[in-house]
């Protein structure tokens, strides 16, 4: 899954690939904003992404794409 994380004042956002599943994002997200902590989320490779929850502009999951090849695209 595809999980699109905004951040406040940064020119971009973060892109990760994830295996959790939507449900569980968006508890990991609630659970954070409501202890006013730190929004932490692990990619496919293993590499852990920390946000402040104060610096969160949003969070956007959805599910991963698969892409055409060629002229099927």
């Amino acid at each position: 899954m595809e999980v699109k994380i905004g951040v406040q004042h940064a020119p971009r956002e973060l892109v990760l690939e994830c295996g959790e599943s939507s449900q569980d994002v968006a508890k990991a997200v609630d659970k954070a904003l409501s202890e006013g902590s730190v929004f932490s989320l692990t990619d496919d490779r293993g590499r852990r992404v920390m946000v402040p929850v104060d610096k969160l502009a949003y969070v956007e999951i959805g599910e991963q794409e698969v892409r055409g090849v060629g002229f099927t695209a």
